[in-house]
């Protein structure tokens, strides 16, 4: 009984071995390929998979993800012949495991050396200059070239970034000091600019200080004009009302012509004493002829008394 139970403890172990053997569990975003008898079999996707113990194998694990290969620094001459140190980045997908398995043996090797011919070739055609500013440019040479080197492999590149560029180090030294002369000058054009403005400023404000004083002056010069005009109007006004109130006088005393005439020549001869000519119109020969008739009314007045 003892040989039975062993032999049927190793049929059941046999069984578990089969069992587990022939059970395949993919995760996601992974294909197996199998191979039955060396031969390709089919792609096993993600889930539960069931082979053929003995007969069927997995010969690659496809990762479908995108990948990262970091080639290291390549040292690579420019157009210029300048011995520079670069390193780039690439991106990848797996699109077809079937060409991924049986078209190339290490696809993160290959990806490795083909960036690196890649850098030489894209590299050389550039100079210092355009090497250090053009990275996108470099970037784009590099994915397309590298795509098209890639697609029988069924292998897509989705993107490649350059990640570090290193110059000898007496164009580095080179580099900064021309940098920090476009620095200084820089600084040195931002401070004429601010001294113009400040200059420009200044004189804007001179400029107005200039406009408002003389804006005051001719409003100071308007105000005593016009204080000067309304006292000359005033005393326009006060020797009116005064020749007003003489003639109002005169009138109210009723005075004869007698006294008028002596009035009148009173007043030629000022006029006469005066240095001013004197034009005497058309209308004064009455006036002239009051005073004659006053001359002999004063005549007559003086034979009176004598003869009294």
């Amino acid at each position: 009984m003892t040989p039975l139970y062993v032999i049927l403890a190793i049929i059941i172990l046999l069984v578990i071995i089969l069992v587990v053997t022939s059970i395949k569990i993919v995760n996601q975003n992974e294909v197996f390929m199998i191979e039955r008898l060396g031969k390709f079999h089919k792609k096993a996707q993600s889930g539960l998979n069931v082979i053929v113990p003995f007969m069927d194998r997995v010969v690659n694990r496809i990762d479908l993800r995108t990948q990262v290969v970091d080639s290291p620094p390549q040292s690579v001459i420019t157009k210029d012949n300048v011995s520079i140190s670069i390193d780039a980045i690439v991106y990848f997908r797996v699109t077809d495991p079937y060409n991924a398995t049986y078209q190339i043996a290490n696809v993160f090797q290959a990806l490795e050396y083909l960036t690196a011919t890649n850098l030489r070739d894209v590299i050389g055609s550039l100079d210092l200059d355009e090497t250090l500013s053009s990275r996108e440019q470099i970037n784009t040479r590099l994915r397309i070239s590298l795509d098209e080197a890639t697609d029988p492999w069924g292998v897509k590149v989705e993107r490649v970034e350059v990640k570090n560029i290193h110059p000898p180090e007496d164009i580095r030294e080179a580099m900064e000091k021309q940098m920090r002369a476009e620095r200084e000058k820089r600084a040195a054009i931002l401070t004429a600019e601010g001294d113009k403005q400040a200059a420009i400023t200044e004189a804007e404000g001179r400029k107005r200080a200039v406009i408002l004083e003389a804006e005051a002056v001719k409003e100071a010069n308007i105000r005593r004009a016009e204080g000067e005009a309304e006292a000359i109007r005033q005393i326009a006004q006060a020797e009116a009302n005064k020749i007003q109130m003489v003639f109002d006088a005169i009138r109210n005393v009723n005075l004869d012509e007698r006294m008028l005439a002596l009035k009148g020549i009173e007043a030629f001869e000022h006029l006469a004493d005066s240095d001013n000519k004197v034009f005497v119109p058309y209308e004064a020969s009455a006036v002239m002829g009051a005073l004659g008739s006053i001359q002999a009314l004063l005549g007559n007045d003086k034979n009176t008394g004598a003869k009294k």
